[in-house]
């Protein structure tokens, strides 16, 4: 069944550069690095995925199966890595909007400014008031997320599969179960963005 599932994913490599076709244009400079970086390095993932899969059906009988499955994981991290980096940048626009949004509906002039609510007291503060800024920014970032659902579902998938590739490469290994779990709850969360395509981060 593993070697059926990899034999069906032979074209996402073209669909991973297509997808990366199309995100060089986006006018946002940090998004268009991010998606498209990503995209390309997905690409080179299914396209290790593949020849590994030609190895186990003995179509590369002298493949080095390892190798090819470590650099497979290395892509797949990197990919992970640029797709959280996204997802903490929308995050951050999120909140700078939320911020202001907040500011306008307040006759308080030291909220004006939505840098000020993103950033740490720049006076000398005692912990009460750092507790209070660390208290207002969760509450913003969880404004934001509930808000924004398909962002929420993102930023967990990604959070989740992040481990597959950390263990597999011996980067931070956290052991089978926690894997397979990881593993499981991103499949569903990919589940629900099927269903509900809404759900789905765009671009």
């Amino acid at each position: 069944m593993s070697l059926t599932r990899k034999l069906l994913r032979l074209g996402n490599s073209v669909e991973a550069l297509e997808s990366a076709k199309r995100t060089i244009h986006l006018s946002d400079g940090v998004l268009r690095l991010c998606l498209t970086i990503s995209h390309l390095n997905r690409a080179m993932y299914f396209a290790c995925d593949n020849v590994l899969w030609a190895g186990k059906t003995g179509l590369l009988s002298s493949l080095d199966q390892h190798k090819w499955s470590q650099r497979s994981f290395r892509y797949y991290l990197f990919v992970l890595i640029l797709n959280l980096t996204r997802d903490v940048y929308e995050l951050r626009l999120l909140m700078e909007s939320e911020a202001r949004s907040r500011a306008a509906k307040s006759s308080c002039p030291v909220i004006a400014l939505p840098e000020e609510n993103l950033s740490l007291p720049s006076s000398p503060a005692g912990p009460p008031a750092v507790s209070v800024w660390f208290h207002r920014q969760l509450h913003l970032v969880a404004t934001v997320l509930y808000n924004n659902p398909p962002l929420l579902l993102d930023l967990l998938k990604n959070s989740c599969d992040i481990f597959i590739p950390l263990d597999r490469l011996g980067i931070y290994p956290t052991g089978s179960g926690f894997v397979g779990a990881c593993g499981l709850v991103s499949s569903i969360l990919s589940i629900v963005t099927i269903a509900h395509p809404w759900l789905k981060l765009k671009p």
